[in-house]
């Protein structure tokens, strides 16, 4: 790995992968809707399109079935197309290309065929963005063989995930929170690979562990630094690959702590928290002192009602108490209803300013 480091935002991360792997192999290019706007996706596509040219860094039409299908039959005559949605739901209308095609082509082919193509997933939640553009549909796309499912939460690991994405020879979903985008971190210069499906420990601790991926891990960091101070020790592993699964780390924090928390920022029925707890059940269940806990989006869908939000969305008070919970500790409800209404869950912090 590079020894030179220098402090970035996340977004100026993603941008620097993709103009990396496009200026190094010239079967790579982009595509998505909004790529070669002045904005660039956030920031994460910006001057690319000047740099490279409209052959290879390209808007496309409002057709995301049809163009997910010519993302798919490039890949597999060689090309390696990046294709970027700005919200996660506008991708389910290209579902029949990405299950029917992209994920199963290795499989029926034996291995000899392979498509080797990355969709770039943009998720979050906030200005009233309401039930059809604020899901998180990770656990969605875990499901299906044949699919990676990326989600990273770092700077760090946002341009080494995305860059061991590019290079593999399957379908890779790569999922980022916009509310990621911002935060600055050290990466190296040049390029760097992070494998994929190995989660990594961001706190060592021996009460609890603590599970979970993207943006709820900020939310999970808070409250570790939280019940630090009250002096519980949490183990804290931060996914990055929702699959492949690491579950040796998952099941080796587990066996110490004895205890379980999963933090993730999708539904609570069918999601990955219950696929991490039933992992657990299944493999470390003599090693739980107690019966796991999961933190997750309620059942609905997200409102757009700005009050709302502020009930809805779970933040680090949520795992403070369900760790606390889990230790038989006392915990005042209501003192905890009114740390949540001190910030509204609508931006993650006061000095957030987007992207939107």
């Amino acid at each position: 790995m590079p020894n030179e480091m220098k402090k970035i935002n996340f977004a100026k991360a993603i941008q620097e992968s993709l103009d990396y792997n496009l200026g190094s192999d010239p079967s790579v290019y982009v595509m998505g809707l909004g790529v070669p706007d002045p904005k660039g996706v956030f920031g994460t596509t910006t001057n690319l399109q000047e740099k490279y040219g409209s052959n290879r860094v390209m808007d496309m039409p409002t057709s995301e079935n049809g163009m997910t299908g010519i993302a798919v039959g490039s890949a597999i005559l060689g090309m390696k197309p990046i294709m970027t949605h700005q919200r996660v739901d506008f991708a389910l209308l290209s579902l029949d290309q990405i299950v029917n095609s992209a994920a199963k082509w290795h499989y029926m082919f034996d291995g000899l065929m392979q498509v080797p193509m990355v969709i770039r997933l943009i998720v979050g939640m906030g200005w009233g963005q309401g039930p059809q553009h604020s899901q998180n549909l990770h656990s969605m796309f875990a499901h299906f063989p044949g699919l990676k499912v990326v989600m990273p939460t770092t700077a760090y690991d946002a341009k080494g995930l995305l860059n061991a994405s590019i290079l593999d020879p399957n379908p890779v979903m790569f999922i980022e929170h916009r509310w990621l985008y911002n935060i600055i971190d050290e990466v190296p210069e040049g390029n760097y690979i992070e494998p994929l499906g190995k989660a990594k420990v961001l706190e060592k601790g021996d009460d609890v562990t603590i599970v979970s991926s993207s943006y709820m891990t900020v939310e999970a960091l808070k409250a570790a630094k939280a019940l630090k101070s009250e002096g519980i020790g949490v183990e804290l592993i931060d996914l990055r690959s929702i699959k492949p699964l690491d579950t040796e780390t998952i099941l080796k924090s587990v066996r110490k702590t004895g205890r379980l928390v999963v933090a993730d920022m999708s539904w609570k029925t069918l999601g990955i928290a219950s696929e991490i707890i039933t992992l657990v059940v299944e493999q470390a269940f003599s090693d739980l002192k107690n019966p796991p806990i999961r933190v997750t989006l309620p059942d609905c869908y997200a409102p757009t009602s700005w009050a709302l939000t502020n009930h809805y969305y779970p933040n680090h008070n949520d795992v403070v108490y369900a760790v606390k919970k889990l230790l038989g500790k006392k915990v005042d409800l209501k003192q905890m209803i009114l740390d949540r209404q001190k910030n509204h869950l609508d931006v993650p912090d006061k000095s957030f300013t987007g992207p939107f």
